[in-house]
């Protein structure tokens, strides 16, 4: 990249953007000590304008935000870094600094992360921890298992029920895309190829 820092007095605005939803997250300011350090260590560093100094965003929260890519734009003086965040952005705890939560849209992809940390980060309390240590066989298994349930459910006229299983069926597939280390891109992939 060949970028122009000096039109932005050293420092260049980046956009950061949700690599699965597209969601827009935060923005912030690097020089070009916080992009090297960004490239470097694949989580994203801004430089902090009240603090004057370099800030590496999550430091204190441990809600990093982990490259997926770096873009320039047209004119060399605006970044886009697709991420994969880990836990909220905002410090008031929101998803994004504008006031958007990836709880009300796209929740699949917010679930899927959620799932997806249970199995990086296992708690003991955790139900889809449990699930990752069982084994694959396990997790294929409660598929198969909710599949029935919903089937059965499906030939009454119990609307609660009905959508109670569709839910669990739903939530054990989502784990067993990520214990196979697959997620709902890779199926959607295989679906628009269909589609065509």
């Amino acid at each position: 990249m060949n970028l122009n820092f000096k039109k932005g007095n050293d420092l260049l605005p980046v956009i950061v953007q949700d690599a699965s939803t597209n969601k827009v997250l935060m923005l912030g300011y690097m020089n070009e000590a916080a992009l090297e350090k960004t490239v470097a260590e694949g989580k994203v560093t801004f430089y902090s304008r009240s603090k004057q100094r370099l800030w590496t965003k999550g430091e204190t929260s441990g809600n990093f935000l982990e490259v997926v890519s770096i873009k320039e734009d047209c004119d060399q003086d605006t970044l886009l870094i697709k991420v994969n965040p880990i836990g909220p952005v905002c410090h008031t705890g929101a998803d994004t600094c504008f006031e958007e939560n990836n709880r009300s849209d796209n929740f699949l992809l917010y679930l899927e992360k959620i799932i997806q940390d249970r199995k990086k980060n296992p708690s003991e309390k955790s139900y889809t921890a449990s699930l990752f240590q069982k084994g694959i066989n396990k997790v294929a298994q409660k598929v198969g298992e909710e599949a029935v349930e919903l089937v059965i459910e499906a030939k009454d006229d119990n609307e609660e029920l009905f959508l109670g299983e569709a839910a669990d069926l739903m939530y054990h597939y989502l784990v067993l895309l990520a214990a196979k280390e697959y997620t709902l891109e890779d199926v959607m992939k295989v679906l628009r190829q269909r589609h065509q």
